[in-house]
């Protein structure tokens, strides 16, 4: 498949904090084809229309250290889970920003005591069967949290036999199969995927992305950033890699496996400006969407923000 990239497709509003930081970590398209960006800047939660233009920039100071963001849709009304790994705030908001319901840190053993281990969520996602909400600790412990519909906290995985343990478990999305759904979370550090059922048990795992962020579905294909660079699109039941956009030369895992850092130029990945950052490659994607048209929009974890939309030919 062809792609024409649009580079900078959006700026994110200029204020002191969206130049000092403003990194734009994650992305979703509603069903107008509006464009939902989450970064780490005054007002960081922006909504474009399909041309690009800006129509709301919400959140005051609130969100500063944006990082996870799903949509769901719920009696025809979108609604959003936003992660902030400063405050640690996990909030459904509605898509003005207006805060549904929040989702506490657990009171379990691990997170008590003189040497408690660190609590900081990176992703959120909503069960859309049940209404049951998973929440990615990927930055603090290793763990996923399930709650119950009303908040209540169920239980912790922290991976599977079959995987291993989770190392990063950074970004999660539900995927509807039949009358089913699946758990997809990326393990990031381990350089893998791994899928489980509703109820937590483990169905099956990946390791054909080498950094991958989050996810974004479109029927039997999910779109994966990774955070090395590029983004692929799999099938979603094969795990077979149909495409891959934006991937730089400069930027790879190390080739025996260790997570950090990875094989990029010094600096990386705060670039911007430099000839390392060019138009088409991408720098250190950290989140994407695909809109209904098969479009592909990359937004990326560097200073100042970096949001490319791939336009399908």
């Amino acid at each position: 498949m062809a792609y024409t990239f649009v580079d900078n497709w959006i700026r994110i509003p200029d204020s002191e904090s969206a130049r000092t930081n403003g990194r734009t970590h994650a992305v979703t398209v509603t069903s107008e084809g509006n464009v939902v960006i989450f970064h780490q800047a005054h007002n960081g939660l922006l909504t474009y229309d399909p041309d690009g233009q800006l129509i709301s920039a919400v959140g005051g100071d609130r969100w500063l250290g944006a990082h996870g963001l799903t949509r769901i849709e719920q009696g025809g009304e979108a609604f959003l889970w936003l992660v902030d790994v400063g405050s640690t705030e996990v909030a459904k908001t509605t898509l003005s920003g207006e805060t549904v319901m929040t989702i506490d840190k657990p009171d379990i053993p691990e997170y008590q005591g003189e040497k408690p281990l660190a609590y900081i969520p990176t992703w959120a996602a909503e069960n859309p069967l049940n209404g049951e909400v998973w929440v990615a600790n990927g930055y603090g412990s290793n763990f996923v949290h399930r709650y119950a519909k009303d908040g209540a906290y169920m239980e912790t995985l922290r991976g599977s036999e079959e995987a291993g343990e989770f190392r990063e478990p950074h970004g999660l999305c539900f995927r509807t199969v039949g009358d089913a759904v699946e758990l997809w979370i990326t393990d990031r550090a381990n350089h893998r995927i791994q899928i489980f059922d509703g109820d937590g048990r483990f169905l099956r795992s990946s390791m054909n992305c080498h950094s991958p962020c989050c996810f974004d579905f479109r029927g039997d294909t999910v779109l994966v950033p990774e955070l090395f660079t590029g983004a692929k699109i799999l099938d979603a039941n094969t795990f077979e890699v149909l495409e891959e956009v934006g991937a730089n030369a400069h930027i790879s895992p190390k080739a025996d496996g260790r997570w950090w850092p990875p094989i990029a130029p010094e600096g990386w990945p705060n670039l911007a400006g430099t000839d390392w950052v060019q138009p088409g490659r991408l720098n250190s994607p950290h989140g994407g969407a695909i809109d209904a048209d098969g479009n592909i929009y990359i937004v990326e974890w560097i200073v100042g923000g970096r949001v490319t939309k791939f336009l399908k030919s």
